[in-house]
C-alpha cells in the first residue's frame, strides 16, 4: 500500500515536471503580436517572444522565413525586410517546440492614442454616436486597446487583444482614436492599426518614460510593453489634470520630456506626435491657469514633428469638461497627419497662431501664422475676445479689425498700447478664424513663447 502511494506520487512529480518543462518550451509572443493585428509599413517587421533557452524559433511570413536561437533568458526577436502596404490578409507561422499561426494579418499603419478621459471617451457617448457606430465597419482598420495598469519597472506584455473595427467592437473604443484613424484609412486608402493607451484623470508625469530618472507607473505598464512594436506616430489629449495641478509653462517641459522619451523608447526620433489644446471649461481651474497651459502647448509646437488641433469653438456645453464632439477633434488632429506626416498638399491643417506684434500710433498689429487665404470672423460678427492695454497693464476690451492676414486692434482709452490678449480666460469663446475656418488659438503678447509648428 505504501509503495503504491509513493509510486503514484512520483508518477504526478513526474508528469508536473513533464507539463511544466512543456511550458517553458512552448513559443509565446506578447498579445500586440497576434492574429488581427496591423504591422507598420516601410519599417522593418519585427516579431518576439520567448522560449526555452537555446531553442531555434522559426518565423515564415509568405516567402521569408527567419530563423533565431533563444538567449539565456529564452528571449527572442527576428527581423523582417520593410514591406509596403498590404490589404491582403497573411499568415504568420511560428515554430520552435511548439507551432503558433497567426491569420488576418495586414500591413499598413499604426498610430497610439493616449491621454486622458477626452483620449479614452467611448465613441457611444459622442454627438452622432448612433449612426457612427452602425456604419463602423471597416475591416481595414484594428483596434487594440490597452487596460488601465500601472508598473514600478517596464511591463513586458499587456492583456489586450487586435480586433476587427465592427459595430460590435467600436462603441466602448476611443472616439478621437478612431475618427482620427478613419479619417487617415479614408484619405490614404491603407490598413490602420488604433492602439488605445489612455486614463482618465492622468497628470502627464506617470506616461513620461524618464521623469526623475525612473519611468512612470502608466508607462512602464500601458506605453513600454508596446515599444518593440513599430508605430507611426502618436496622438496625446491631455492637460486638464496638469491646469488643476498649476503646471502652467512647466507644463511645455513636462511634454518635451515626454515626447523625446517616447521618441527613444519606439527608436524613431521624428516620431509624429499630434495632440489636442485642451477646451474652455467653467468648472474648477484657477484664474490664469488655463491659458497658462495653453501658452505651454503652443510652446510645444517649436519640438519638430509636432502638431496641435484648437478646440476653443467646439465646446457645446462649458460646463463640461468633455466636448462630445470628437469628430472634428479628430478630423483637426488628422489634418496636421495628412499634410506633416504624409505629404499632402492643399490642406488648411492649422487656425491661426500668433507670431508678433507691431505698435502703429494708438493701435497693435498683430501677425498670425496659418492665415490660409485669410483671416475672417467665424459667424460674421465683430471679432471677439480681444483686449488691450497701455503701460499700466491694465487690459479693457479692444477693437479688432482684420486688415488682410494681419489685424489691427485698438480702444480709445489706450493711447499707447503694449499688450493684447486674445481668449485669455477659462471660458473663452472667440470667433476669430482662417479661410478654412479652423479657430486662432488664445494668446497673449507679452514675452510669448508659442510656436507655430510650421517647420
Amino acid at each position: 500500500m505504501k509503495s503504491s502511494l509513493i509510486g503514484l506520487i512520483l508518477a504526478i512529480i513526474i508528469t508536473a515536471s513533464f507539463v511544466s518543462q512543456r511550458a517553458l518550451a512552448d513559443v509565446k509572443l506578447p498579445n500586440i503580436v497576434a492574429s488581427h493585428m496591423v504591422m507598420q509599413r516601410e519599417t522593418p517587421l519585427i516579431l518576439w517572444g520567448s522560449a526555452d533557452a537555446g531553442e531555434r524559433v522559426t518565423v515564415t511570413m509568405k516567402d521569408r522565413v527567419a530563423s533565431v536561437v533563444t538567449n539565456a533568458k529564452g528571449k527572442w526577436r527576428v527581423k523582417f525586410p520593410p514591406q509596403k502596404a498590404d490589404a491582403k490578409p497573411r499568415s504568420i507561422v511560428i515554430k520552435g517546440k511548439n507551432e503558433i499561426t497567426l491569420t488576418n494579418i495586414l500591413i499598413g499603419d499604426v498610430w497610439i492614442g493616449s491621454g486622458q478621459s477626452n483620449m479614452e471617451w467611448h465613441l457611444r457617448s459622442t454627438h452622432g454616436a448612433q449612426q457612427a457606430i452602425a456604419a463602423a465597419n471597416y475591416p481595414q482598420i484594428r483596434l487594440f486597446h490597452v487596460p488601465k495598469v500601472q508598473k514600478k519597472t517596464p511591463a513586458s506584455d499587456v492583456n489586450a487583444h487586435w480586433k476587427v473595427c465592427t459595430p460590435q467592437n467600436i462603441p466602448t473604443f476611443s472616439a478621437v482614436l478612431y475618427y482620427f484613424g478613419r479619417e487617415l484609412h479614408k484619405n490614404l486608402n491603407v490598413p490602420v492599426g488604433l492602439i488605445n493607451s489612455s486614463w482618465g484623470g492622468s497628470p502627464i508625469e506617470p506616461w513620461i518614460s524618464q521623469g526623475k530618472n525612473k519611468s512612470g507607473g502608466m508607462y512602464n505598464g500601458m506605453i513600454a510593453p508596446l515599444t518593440s512594436f513599430s508605430v507611426k506616430g502618436a496622438i496625446w489629449y491631455q492637460g486638464e489634470t496638469n491646469v488643476l495641478h498649476k503646471n502652467g509653462l512647466k507644463y511645455y517641459d513636462k511634454k518635451k520630456l515626454l515626447i523625446n522619451g517616447w521618441r527613444k523608447a519606439f527608436s524613431n526620433e521624428n516620431l509624429p506626435f499630434f495632440f489636442v489644446q485642451i477646451a474652455p471649461w467653467s468648472g474648477r481651474y484657477e484664474a490664469g491657469q488655463l491659458p497658462a497651459l495653453w501658452e505651454a502647448q503652443v510652446k510645444t509646437l517649436k519640438i519638430p514633428h509636432t502638431g496641435m488641433a484648437v478646440t476653443t469653438d467646439l465646446v457645446d456645453n462649458i460646463r463640461d469638461i468633455h466636448p462630445r464632439n470628437k469628430l472634428d477633434v479628430a478630423n483637426r488632429l488628422a489634418r496636421w497627419a495628412l499634410t506633416k506626416t504624409y505629404g499632402k498638399k492643399g490642406i488648411v491643417y492649422s487656425g491661426p497662431l500668433y507670431i508678433s506684434m507691431k505698435k502703429e500710433g494708438s493701435k497693435v498689429r498683430l501677425f498670425f501664422a496659418h492665415t490660409a487665404k485669410g483671416l475672417k470672423s467665424r459667424d460674421g460678427k465683430s471679432l471677439t475676445e480681444f483686449k488691450i492695454a497701455g503701460a499700466d497693464g491694465k487690459f479693457v476690451p479692444g477693437t479688432a479689425v482684420i486688415d488682410g492676414h494681419t489685424i489691427l486692434v485698438h480702444a480709445d482709452s489706450v493711447k499707447s498700447p503694449r499688450h493684447v490678449r486674445f481668449g485669455w480666460h477659462k471660458t473663452a469663446n472667440p470667433n476669430l478664424v482662417n479661410s478654412g475656418g479652423l479657430p486662432a488659438s488664445p494668446f497673449q503678447t507679452n514675452k510669448w513663447q508659442g510656436g507655430t509648428g510650421e517647420k
